[in-house]
């Protein structure tokens, strides 16, 4: 949807900013949420991120901006408590609506928000280095450490059972009975793949629900480019808050792993790419447990390996489910594109299984 420069005016002249806009630009290439950045004139005020929420994928905006707001402000008291840290740096900063909410919705109907924008930062798509995969993890880490006694009651679930994967298995089960694409047949070495691994994959939700682990708060979306880097290429900030809600840090760890090793693409279509690069693995591993092996119970690190092979499991699961569904939820650029996904998550899989034990050992190594 594009909007005109006075509407974005008018928006954002809603909240409490501070300097004379001079210019608001598109800014990011997310997917889900428009962006833009509110250029002031004076030098000495910040510039701002403008975005609009999707409400389609996240329909109770009031509990996602809760969760971010009561999230950023505990990392904030944090922060201004250590001697040398720079708050409006390192965690976003939301700007309230002159009538001191989160949020705003306009005269159509749409939700929006404006963050303080982290300027001389860098971010990457891709982890070329055990250094960078160690400032990844790091900062993954520092944010589960700083928000693992948040009071208060628990965040809202924003995208309900988003990693319960025994029912994302009963997903699976129901659209291969139904197979409204005749589809079913074409995918019989991959559903035996992961009917082979289900009770495996399921490990991490039964501790959870036999309380051997805790239920935190996890980020749920860490890729490597939600890290901010200064230029220095240093951790800086974590970033892309919306899916932040209650879950087990194997949720997070795992998908850090899945994204950030992997030397192939998502959706490689050349399996002889796609391969789990173990000193990678090495490098956010150690970042990670720098910052949370005081805060992570003996039975949570014990488990952190397994849950590399879980969130590769889990995501090529939900690849090869919409391939059968008839590709209803992931956008495609071919007919069979969601199944190639879904092999190349398989192929990352069974990479980290031949590495299993080494991985065991890393993690141990550092905790």
């Amino acid at each position: 949807m594009a909007h005109s420069f006075s509407d974005l005016s008018r928006v954002a002249s809603g909240f409490r900013l501070t300097g004379t806009i001079q210019s608001i630009l598109p800014y990011g290439s997310g997917h889900i949420n428009d962006s833009y950045q509110v250029i002031t004139v004076e030098p000495d005020c910040y510039d701002y991120i403008l975005q609009r929420i999707n409400h389609r994928v996240f329909p109770d905006v009031p509990a996602l901006m809760d969760n971010i707001s009561r999230v950023t402000s505990h990392i904030r008291n944090k922060l201004e408590a250590i001697p040398g840290t720079d708050p409006d740096r390192e965690v976003l900063t939301l700007i309230p609506t002159h009538e001191g909410k989160s949020y705003l919705i306009d005269q159509d109907g749409n939700y929006w928000r404006v963050y303080i924008f982290i300027s001389d930062t860098r971010s990457y798509d891709i982890v070329d280095s055990p250094e960078k995969a160690y400032e990844g993890g790091r900062m993954f880490g520092r944010f589960q450490a700083m928000i693992a006694d948040l009071p208060g009651a628990p965040l809202k679930e924003i995208i309900p059972n988003f990693h319960n994967i025994e029912w994302r298995l009963d997903i699976f089960r129901s659209t291969l009975e139904r197979n409204p694409k005749n589809r079913a047949g074409d995918v019989k070495k991959e559903t035996a793949f992961v009917l082979e691994r289900a009770h495996e994959m399921g490990t991490i939700l039964r501790l959870g629900q036999d309380r051997k682990i805790p239920l935190r708060i996890t980020h749920n979306d860490t890729k490597f480019n939600n890290v901010l880097l200064n230029q220095q290429d240093k951790g800086l900030c974590v970033i892309d808050l919306d899916t932040v809600m209650p879950g087990y840090v194997h949720y997070d760890f795992g998908d850090s792993i899945r994204t950030s090793t992997n030397t192939g693409a998502e959706d490689d279509p050349d399996l002889s790419r796609v391969e789990m690069d173990i000193r990678l693995f090495e490098g956010y591993t150690s970042g990670f447990l720098d910052e949370t092996r005081s805060t992570l119970t003996g039975t949570e690190i014990d488990y952190l390996a397994l849950s590399g092979k879980l969130l590769p499991y889990m995501i090529g699961l939900r690849f090869l489910t919409d391939y059968v569904d008839g590709d209803n939820y992931f956008k495609i650029k071919h007919e069979h594109h969601n199944l190639q996904r879904a092999r190349a998550q398989f192929k990352l899989l069974q990479s980290m299984e031949r590495q299993f034990e080494e991985m065991k050992r890393m993690v141990m190594r550092y905790s």
